[in-house]
């Protein structure tokens, strides 16, 4: 299995990681682990919009919409 190396990691986020892994009660290494195959599994937000923009089954636009949306939310 490959390995990853992560240097000149600031001693706070180093710190705050180790905090979140003894919470959950496992190791820095379990718990990095467990957050790289999360943050890969993810889909970025370019490839939300690249897909919503390859859907060609709408009537309004992304740009449209995200307009819209925006107007809602600051009716609220």
């Amino acid at each position: 299995m490959p390995n990853v190396l992560v240097r000149d990691v600031p001693e706070s986020v180093h710190r705050r990681l180790t905090e979140r892994a003894a919470s959950k009660g496992q190791s820095l290494q379990a718990y990095l682990r467990m957050e790289l195959a999360r943050l890969a599994e993810t889909e970025s937000l370019e490839d939300v919009l690249a897909r919503i923009r390859k859907d060609s089954g709408g009537r309004v636009g992304v740009n449209e919409a995200l307009h819209a949306l925006e107007e809602a939310r600051a009716e609220r």
